[in-house]
C-alpha cells in the first residue's frame, strides 16, 4: 500500500473532470526518468531549431546564391548554399531520430510502470471493492486506458511540444522580420483560441464518455466468457451476443459524437489559423512588389508561414489526443486513489510463531457485508478454538459460515467485536504475517493457466520439486497427475479445464498441504469429490489436520462427526456447539440438519 501511496497524485484530482491538467497525475512515473526526459527535450528543441534554420538558409540561397554576378560565382555560391541545406537537413534528421527514439523507450516504460503500478494496487483491494467494480472495468483501464496514455506519452506530446517550439520560434521569426504584419495575424490567432476551448471541453466530455462505454463492454464480455458453460446450457448465445451488441452500439454511436466534435475542432483550428497566415502572405507579396523585401525574405516567410501553419493543424491533433488521454489517465488515478478498509497496520504487532497450531479466539463479532448493510452476516459471534483443536462449521446456507472464513482472513473487519490469533488481535497483524499462517482449500478450487507442478508451488514458491510432488501424493493427486501427457509438467489451462471437478479439489488441497501452515480451513474441501476420492482424500486431511488447528466448513454432516467439537451458525448467531452425537441428542437445529441427511 506504500507504493501505491506515493503514486497517487493530488494534483490530478484537483483538475477539472477530463481536463488536460489531468495529465499531471502522469508526474509520479515520469519523474524516475529525469535525465532521459531531458535527453529527449534537448533532441527535440534542436530538431525544432533546425527546422527553424531551414527558411534562413532557403533565403540565403535565394538572395546570395542566385544573386552572383558570373556563372562561375554563381555555381559555387549555389553549391555551397546547397550543402548548407543539406547540412541542416542532416541534423534535422539526427535530432528527430534520437527524439523519437527517446519518447518511444519513455511511452513503453511508463506505460508498463503505470500497467504494474495499477495491477499491482488493485490486488492489495478487499472484497468490497469487487463488490462494486467489475473485473471487465478495471481489464479495460489497464489495457485500453494504458494504451492512450502511452500514445502521448510516447508521441503525441512529443510532437505537440515540437510543434509548439516550431511555431513560436516561426512566429518570433515572422515577427522580428514583419512586425506590423504579424501583430494583425496575432490578433486574428487570438480571436481562435476562446471558440477552441469551448470546442475541447465539448471534446473531453465525449472523451470520457466514450471510454466508459468501451469499459463497459469489457465488462459484459468478461463476465460472460468466465461463465461460458451456464451461457451454452441456457442456450443464451443470442441473448449474450444481443446484449454485447448494444454496448457496442452505444460505445460506437458515443465515439462517433466525440469524432464529430473533435472533427469541428480541428477543422475550425486549421481553418482559422489558415485565413489568419494567408493574410499575413497577402500583405507579404504586396511588400515585394512594392520593394520593400526581397525575394529572399518573401521566401523566407513563406516557408515560416508553412512552419507555423502546419504547427498550428497538429496542435490541433495533438489537443485532441490529450483529452482523450486525460480521460484515460483520470480513470487510472481513480484506481490508483481507490482506498482499501482493510490494511496492515504502519507498526504491525510481531507475528506468532507457533507451528504447532493456532488458537483462535471471536469475542462478540458483529459484522455487515458492505453491500448489505441492514443485514448482520454474524451477530455477537463469539468463538474460541485451542490450538490443535479440529471444529466444524455447519448451518443452513445464508448462516454465516464463511464470513466466519472471512474476516479470519481478514478480507473484511468487523463492524464491532475483536479477532485474535495466538493472543494477537488479526487487526494488530501485518496482512502478510496473518495469511502466512493460514491455508486454505476453498469450495470451488482455483487452478491457475501453468503447469500442475506450479499451480501446487504456488502454496509454497520456493519449495523443491520433490516437497511438491510429496504434497501431492499426500492429497492422492499423484497418480492422476503422473498420467498426463507431460506430467508434472502439463500445462492444466485456463480454470483447470483439462481437470475434473475432483482433480482441481485434489490440487487445491496438495497446495495448502504444501504451505504447511498451523491454521487450516477447509471450506467443503471434499465436495467435488467421488466417494472413493473422498474417502483417500479424507484420510489424508485427517493425516494433516494432526497437531494443527482446522476449522471445516461442510455440508454433508457424514464429513464432520469426528470433529473435536462442531459449531452450529444459524442466522449469523451461534445457536449450538457439542459433539455430533450431543448435537443429535439435542434436537436442535443440526438435529433437523441430521435428519434430512441421515434419514434419522
Amino acid at each position: 500500500m506504500a507504493a501505491s501511496n506515493s503514486l497517487s497524485p493530488s494534483s490530478a484530482s484537483a483538475a477539472p473532470k477530463g481536463s488536460p491538467r489531468s495529465l499531471s497525475g502522469l508526474a509520479p512515473f515520469l519523474r524516475p526518468y529525469r535525465a532521459r526526459i531531458a535527453l529527449a527535450v534537448l533532441f527535440l528543441v534542436l530538431a525544432a531549431v533546425a527546422t527553424l534554420v531551414f527558411p534562413l538558409a532557403l533565403r540565403s540561397l535565394i538572395d546570395g546564391g542566385l544573386s552572383a554576378a558570373g556563372k562561375g560565382e554563381q555555381l559555387m555560391a549555389l553549391r555551397t548554399h546547397f550543402f548548407e541545406l543539406f547540412a541542416v537537413a542532416a541534423a534535422l534528421g539526427l535530432f528527430s531520430a534520437g527524439r523519437f527514439y527517446m519518447v518511444s523507450w519513455l511511452g513503453e516504460r511508463v506505460t508498463a510502470d503505470l500497467r504494474n503500478a495499477v495491477y499491482s494496487h488493485v490486488l492489495r483491494q478487499s472484497p468490497e471493492f469487487f463488490e462494486t467494480t467489475q473485473t471487465g472495468e478495471v481489464l479495460s483501464r489497464l489495457t485500453g486506458d494504458t494504451t492512450l496514455v502511452q500514445t502521448v506519452v510516447g508521441s503525441s506530446l512529443s510532437m505537440g511540444l515540437r510543434n509548439a517550439v516550431m511555431g513560436v520560434g516561426a512566429l518570433v521569426m515572422l515577427v522580428y522580420t514583419n512586425p506590423y504584419l504579424m501583430v494583425q495575424v496575432l490578433g486574428v490567432l487570438v480571436l481562435i483560441v476562446a471558440p477552441s476551448v469551448w470546442f475541447g471541453r465539448r471534446v473531453r466530455k465525449l472523451s470520457r464518455a466514450s471510454q466508459d462505454r468501451m469499459a463497459d463492454s469489457s465488462a459484459i464480455a468478461a463476465e460472460v466468457l468466465n461463465a461460458i458453460p451456464v451461457v451454452q446450457s441456457y442456450t443464451a448465445e443470442a441473448r449474450e451476443t444481443a446484449r454485447f451488441d448494444q454496448s457496442t452500439s452505444d460505445a460506437f454511436h458515443t465515439a462517433v459524437r466525440r469524432s464529430k466534435a473533435r472533427s469541428v475542432l480541428v477543422a475550425f483550428i486549421i481553418i482559422a489559423t489558415s485565413a489568419g497566415l494567408l493574410w499575413g502572405l497577402y500583405q507579404g507579396t504586396q511588400a515585394v512588389m512594392r520593394g520593400d523585401i526581397t525575394a529572399g525574405h518573401l521566401g523566407q516567410t513563406i516557408v515560416y508561414v508553412i512552419i507555423l501553419a502546419g504547427a498550428a493543424a497538429v496542435l490541433g491533433e495533438v489537443y485532441g489526443d490529450l483529452l482523450r488521454a486525460a480521460g484515460a489517465t483520470e480513470r487510472l488515478m481513480e484506481l490508483l486513489e481507490t482506498r482499501s478498509p482493510v490494511i496492515s497496520p504502519s507498526k504491525p504487532a510481531p507475528a506468532p510463531t507457533t507451528q504447532a497450531g493456532s488458537a483462535i479466539k471471536f469475542d462478540n463479532v458483529t459484522f455487515h457485508y458492505p453491500s448489505r448493510p441492514a443485514q448482520a452476516a454474524l451477530s455477537d459471534f463469539s468463538m474460541n478454538v485451542a490450538p490443535g483443536e479440529t471444529v466444524a462449521i455447519v448451518g443452513p446456507s445464508g448462516a454465516g459460515k464463511s464470513t466466519v472464513f472471512q474476516l479470519l482472513l481478514r478480507f473484511y473487519d468487523p463492524t464491532s467485536g475483536r479477532i485474535t490469533l495466538d493472543g494477537v488481535a488479526t487487526r494488530d497483524m501485518a496482512l502478510d504475517d496473518l495469511r502466512q499462517h493460514i491455508g486454505i482449500v476453498p469450495q470451488d478450487a482455483v487452478i491457475f493457466s501453468t503447469s500442475a507442478l506450479e499451480n501446487i508451488r504456488y502454496g509454497k514458491p520456493g519449495a523443491s520439486d520433490e516437497e511438491t510432488r510429496a504434497a501431492a501424493q499426500a492429497a492422492f493427486a499423484h497418480e492422476f497427475i503422473s498420467a498426463l501427457p507431460e506430467g508434472y509438467d502439463t500445462f492444466l489451462g485456463e480454470r483447470g479445464v483439462r481437470l475434473s471437478g475432483g482433480q482441481r479439489q485434489r490440487i487445491a488441497i496438495a497446495r495448502a498441504m504444501l504451505k504447511n501452515a498451523p491454521l487450516l480451513l477447509l471450506d467443503e474441501a471434499t465436495s467435488a469429490l467421488d466417494a472413493e476420492s473422498e474417502r483417500m482424500v479424507q484420510a489424508a486431511l485427517e493425516s494433516a489436520m494432526k497437531g494443527r488447528t482446522t476449522l471445516v466448513i461442510a455440508h454433508r454432516l457424514a464429513t464432520v462427526q469426528k470433529a473435536d467439537r462442531i459449531i452450529v451458525l444459524d442466522h449469523g448467531r451461534l445457536v449450538e456447539q457439542g459433539s455430533h452425537a450431543e448435537l443429535v441428542n439435542r434436537g436442535g437445529v443440526y438435529a433437523r440438519l441430521a435428519a434430512l441427511q441421515f434419514n434419522v
